[in-house]
């Protein structure tokens, strides 16, 4: 036989209401995958998985806000590519269809965000897929000036969260997963701000913070920050305890094993569903996630493996990982925020939530990519580690005119919970979640 002979299957598993599309429609979407050109796909504004086929070729593309796996099946009439947003939902699908005995979840492959894959379907040997970035920032486009590069950065993320008010209900309730932290501070702050300017009711949004076993720093820093904005009244607490956290549940429902991401997963999952048990028909949520990636806001210190040199000179470090050329990416995961998306996606999407993550659109990802980190800090850690707070909160009070506070950064999953508590209830060691993760697909 031939490969002129082989039958392929292509089957689509991903919703199109899946997308959020900021400016244009899915048809539109999808015309722009087909054609195969990067600058074309570059133009679409939003979260989107979006496959489309022109015979044997096939074309996948997504942003860091929506994941999107595949698997290549064997069948003796030719390949079958099986695309879903899940790993379990591939192998359902596998299973269903008698070909469960090809599944392994280290057969499957996650897009890489901000590239267009090719993949060709010819049959036994198939070809590794190819890789085309569509999206590549200019770097240090910014100047060194932080009130204007705030006003790019805050600016840029207003417009992008004023898009997308457009696409939902005039009267949808909108949740905001609140730490009081810099990041979901300014999301707050911004969206507040422009249902004011739109005249429409900010009762509509709430700030949602979670506390477990009655003690919550991140509530402590919560009533704080809404006091000195004067937005007391959007607040509500999120109250669950330690007993109702499962990070092997979080491990499940993330797919992945790392510890930093089941860890917030576990608490995101805790928030939905305590906001699902008292609001049983609310839809959106939106988070600050993406934000400390974009302004490079980790303790280089905590990764053995992270000089500031590498953080500073590398494209998008902390969206995509090394890259996918790099011997160290994960094609079962990708890399980076590409991967870590996941445990925010995840938790909402399992609760009947739309998620909308507004640092994490490549818009937004391009301002913080032109600023000039490395002359802005001359490789100093603590002056990029205080970088962060200097151009949002400069940048909020030029968008909005409100003073922002500025808190120490502290991680979702240790802000919800007292120290002693956080550190019963997690492993220390990643082993642990590895165990869990293999537990999963036994």
């Amino acid at each position: 036989m031939t490969h002129a002979e082989y039958v392929h299957r292509v089957v689509n598993l991903l919703a199109p209401d899946g997308d959020t599309l900021l400016n244009m429609d899915h048809a539109e979407a999808v015309r722009r995958v087909a054609a195969g050109d990067p600058a074309l796909i570059d133009q679409i504004d939003g979260h989107f998985a979006i496959l489309a086929q022109s015979g044997r070729m096939v074309h996948m593309a997504r942003s860091i806000g929506r994941p999107m796996r595949y698997f290549l099946a064997k069948r003796a009439e030719g390949p079958c590519l099986v695309v879903a947003e899940r790993i379990d939902e591939l192998r359902d699908w596998l299973s269903a269809e008698g070909l469960g005995d090809q599944f392994h979840p280290s057969y499957t492959r996650m897009v890489p965000a901000h590239h267009l894959v090719r993949l060709e379907l010819i049959g036994c040997p198939d070809p590794n897929p190819r890789y085309d970035r569509y999206f590549a920032p200019t770097r240090n486009s910014q100047p060194t000036d932080l009130d204007r590069i705030g006003e790019a950065y805050i600016g840029r993320l207003a417009e992008e969260c004023s898009r997308w008010l457009d696409r939902i209900g005039p009267r949808e309730p909108i949740g905001v997963m609140f730490s009081g932290g810099i990041d979901s501070g300014a999301v707050l702050i911004v969206l507040n701000h422009l249902l004011l300017q739109r005249g429409e009711a900010p009762t509509r949004l709430k700030a949602f913070t979670l506390r477990v076993d009655g003690e919550s720093a991140d509530a402590d820093q919560a009533a704080k920050f809404l006091r000195q904005v004067g937005l007391e009244m959007l607040w509500e607490v999120l109250d669950c305890e330690s007993p109702q956290l499962d990070w092997r549940e979080a491990v499940r429902v993330i797919e992945d094993y790392k510890p930093l991401d089941v860890q917030a997963a576990t608490m995101m999952l805790a928030a939905c569903r305590v906001i699902r048990e008292r609001y049983p028909d609310w839809k959106c949520l939106v988070d600050g996630d993406g934000g400390d990636e974009n302004l490079k806001d980790y303790p280089i210190e905590d990764n053995p493996e992270l000089t500031i040199r590498s953080v500073l000179n590398n494209l998008m470090l902390y969206q995509e990982g090394w890259g996918v050329h790099a011997i160290k990416h994960s094609l079962v995961h990708s890399g980076g925020q590409s991967r870590g998306q996941v445990r925010s996606f995840a938790p909402a999407k399992l609760l009947g939530f739309h998620g909308f993550s507004p640092f994490t659109l490549p818009r937004v990802i391009e301002i913080a990519e032109g600023i000039p980190f490395v002359e802005l800090t001359d490789w100093d850690h603590q002056k990029l580690y205080s970088l962060k707070g200097e151009i949002v909160s400069r940048g909020v009070r030029h968008v909005t005119g409100v003073e922002m506070p500025v808190f120490e950064k502290r991680r979702f999953q240790r802000g919800a919970i007292a120290k002693d508590r956080f550190t019963r209830l997690f492993p220390k060691q990643e082993q642990a979640y590895r165990d869990a993760y293999t537990q999963v697909w036994a």
